[in-house]
């Protein structure tokens, strides 16, 4: 069965969530790709990458590819245009596990009623699932992006400390309305340099980097890389000219996202405010009675593994950490062996701890108990 994170024993602590690409899996591609080494094992877009840095042109490729396959879908995204069941399923879901973050503030007394949304993907669907939320009406919260401005709205650290205040009459009473602070710590889509500032815009404007023919040209690479039965060693090389190549890179690297290889921006005043975020980060882990629940996150970004693991000093701090496979539970459970703080949290035998199982039977104010299908062999 699953375990499940008891509600009221967490309400009233320093909350923080750390969200990673599982979140995001029915609505667009992850790192992961079926073409195998020659190990057997299948690669990764950071695998591959450290594999062809020799090779301008197939790490060019690689990069086109993953640009056309998971940044532009997510930039292009909008909610009312997705049509596949397990899609909507997974946006129904992020509105579920934000429900369950204000039902735990709502419980909460005094003025500063804020929990802390950290997360490693760069689009929209926290953002999105509070709009509809808010939309709907059923809940008074505020979402803090770290924004602040009218027409124009900018980004910085010292934003994500504010919150807000409402007075009774004649101000004799006030109370914290509900808080959730959105920090991005790979970057997001949505922002854009603007001078040495961070200029964040929720709209979904953008055009393609690549040309029709470049496209057309990845479309054997990128079946290859789909395909579960082709080798790494077998790939072609692609003909991509050098101002080709550098036309692209030029574009690529202007995108507010941390690169999947080195996990870092090309823009200095990107990378100086993922910094800050990893010191926000680290600050309220060493808070006390603090509180850390990981989903979907697989500890890839090792700047992040390494703080987390050296915030765990802190014996006020209790970390969950929800794995979507027995494999990846046993993995977890060896790199955290030695914090008793640290509880990981794996799914029963033949069953995924995927967004709907984590809202329904392991961060619930009302979880559930989960009951495994009966076999056909139990019931002969």
């Amino acid at each position: 069965m699953f375990e499940f994170i008891e509600p009221l024993d967490i309400y009233n602590k320093n909350i923080n969530i750390l969200i990673g690409s599982g979140a995001s899996a029915d609505l667009f591609p992850t790192l992961q790709l079926d073409i195998k080494g020659a190990n057997g094992k299948r690669e990764t877009i950071e695998t591959l990458a450290t594999k062809f840095e020799a090779s301008p042109e197939k790490r060019t490729a690689l990069f086109m590819h993953y640009y056309n396959t998971c940044i532009y879908p997510v930039q292009t995204f909008t909610p009312d245009a997705v049509t596949s069941f397990d899609g909507i399923v997974n946006l129904e879901n992020y509105k579920t596990f934000l429900t369950t973050l204000l039902g735990l503030l709502d419980r909460r007394k005094g003025v500063n009623r804020k929990i802390n949304l950290f997360t490693t993907n760069y689009d929209g669907c926290l953002a999105y699932a509070a709009d509809g939320l808010l939309t709907k009406g059923a809940h008074e919260f505020v979402v803090n992006d770290g924004t602040s401005g009218f027409h124009r709205r900018h980004l910085h650290s010292k934003n994500f400390n504010t919150y807000q205040c409402q007075t009774g009459i004649f101000e004799r009473s006030n109370y914290g309305v509900p808080q959730l602070n959105l920090i991005h710590l790979h970057g997001s889509v949505y922002w854009s340099k603007s001078g040495d500032k961070i200029e964040v815009k929720y709209t979904n404007d953008f055009k393609n980097l690549l040309t029709n023919q470049s496209i057309a040209k990845l479309e054997k690479f990128s079946a290859m890389l789909a395909n579960e039965y082709a080798l790494t060693e077998d790939i072609p090389p692609l003909a991509f000219n050098a101002k080709q190549i550098d036309n692209f890179w030029g574009e690529y690297n202007k995108l507010p996202i941390v690169n999947p290889t080195k996990w870092k921006f090309h823009e200095t005043v990107f990378e100086e405010h993922y910094y800050q975020m990893l010191r926000l980060l680290s600050y309220e882990l060493e808070k006390p009675n603090s509180i850390l629940i990981t989903f979907g996150f697989s500890f890839a970004d090792e700047h992040i593994l390494k703080l987390i693991q050296r915030s765990l000093s802190n014996p006020q701090l209790q970390t969950f950490i929800c794995c979507y496979s027995q494999g990846s539970a046993k993995a977890i459970r060896e790199e955290f062996k030695t914090w008793k703080n640290v509880k990981v949290i794996g799914p029963p035998d033949d069953v995924k701890l995927d967004f709907t199982h984590f809202n329904r039977y392991v961060f619930s104010l009302q979880a559930q108990k989960y009951e495994p299908p009966v076999k056909q062999e139990d019931v002969l």
